[in-house]
């Protein structure tokens, strides 16, 4: 920077190249004033909520005041969408466990997470903010030039391949592509390699247990123990019994999410009366959403869980299911029964 005005930064070159139009301007070192919501967000968040947006995602979070600004704006505006907040700066990194406190999911945005943190820091912080993730039973999307070169080529290369399964084992809920499938010559041909890279790595998920899913249950509140342990005893019964599926009942999702993060072989089905909850459950890894009938028994929960599976031939007759809910129905936040049932027992079918 040679000299700063009022309102322009004239600056020197040092190393020369193209600059295109409407590209970001990134001070790593200096810690910013500037309104995490501009007038423009306001209005596409306005219009986006009146659609029914599932997600919004939050560029440039720096701090979790700016997740509550956003949650302030959103209730203004009478929205409940889930907030992603995409971590892409050098103080959000600062603030990451606040920031993961007060979202719904987050997002690892390496691009631009690579220009305000060295390079060689972005897979470390990847890592650690995958893992904090999964202690919250959150989601997490890792995105950004994970298949660079299929912008042009019709292959991955073989490293970027390897940044898709290593992400996956981390622990990442989702993959994301970017200028691969909006701007490629390969768009259809990245979502294929993607898919087919992902499905390869899960098949490794099931077969080790990592240590950093086993949580500490004393340091949680008491709901959170008893979910936690809940959780816990889940996966041990699906590895020992190898039951068809997990079943889970939800309202908030966090039922579904709190197991989703123990990574269990055994498919998760989540069934909710609601409608935001079903679709936002797309998002969370190894869970297959059902939005069914409201509840008020453990025997309807049963009827109405179990015939949801059946139908869509998930669970046959004498299939075996882990059951898991939290009692009374329509409380979110709290797993506290657990069922090991066999489809039929009671007539349900």
């Amino acid at each position: 920077v040679v000299e700063t005005m009022p309102r322009q930064v004239r600056c020197e070159v040092v190393v020369g190249g193209p600059l295109t139009s409407r590209k970001g301007v990134s001070a790593p070192d200096a810690t910013l004033t500037l309104s995490a919501i501009t007038e423009k967000d306001r209005a596409d968040i306005e219009f986006a909520l009146s659609q029914d947006t599932d997600y919004i995602a939050m560029s440039f979070v720096r701090k979790a005041d700016d997740i509550r600004q956003l949650k302030w704006l959103m209730n203004f505006f009478n929205g409940d969408a889930a907030i992603i907040a995409k971590i892409e700066m050098r103080e959000a990194l600062e603030n990451i466990k606040e920031i993961i406190d007060q979202c719904d999911g987050i997002m690892v945005a390496r691009g631009d997470l690579g220009v305000e943190t060295p390079a060689e820091r972005v897979p470390l912080e990847q890592k650690r903010i995958i893992s904090l993730c999964n202690a919250a039973a959150k989601p997490v999307i890792t995105a950004t030039q994970m298949l660079e070169s299929m912008k042009s080529n019709p292959r991955p290369t073989r490293a970027e391949a390897s940044d898709v399964y290593n992400a996956i084992l981390d622990g990442t809920d989702a993959v994301m592509l970017s200028a691969e499938s909006a701007a490629g010559k390969f768009p259809v041909e990245s979502v294929k390699m993607m898919n087919t890279i992902a499905i390869t790595a899960e098949k490794q998920i099931g077969s080790q247990r990592y240590d950093r899913f086993l949580f500490d249950i004393e340091e949680s509140t008491n709901h959170e123990a008893v979910s936690n342990a809940i959780g816990e005893a889940t996966f041990h019964i699906s590895e020992a019994l190898h039951p068809t599926a997990i079943v889970t009942t939800t309202i908030s999702g966090y039922t579904a999410r709190r197991v989703a993060r123990e990574r269990p072989s055994t498919p998760i089905l989540c069934m909710t009366p609601s409608e935001p909850t079903y679709r936002r459950m797309a998002l969370v890894w190894g869970v297959h959403a059902f939005h069914v009938d409201q509840f008020n028994t453990v025997d309807e929960m049963i009827v109405v869980t179990v015939r949801a599976a059946h139908d869509a031939e998930h669970v046959h007759r004498g299939d075996l299911l882990v059951i898991i809910a939290g009692v009374p129905f329509g409380i979110g936040g709290q797993t506290n029964f657990l069922k090991v049932h066999r489809v039929g027992e009671q007539g349900e079918i």
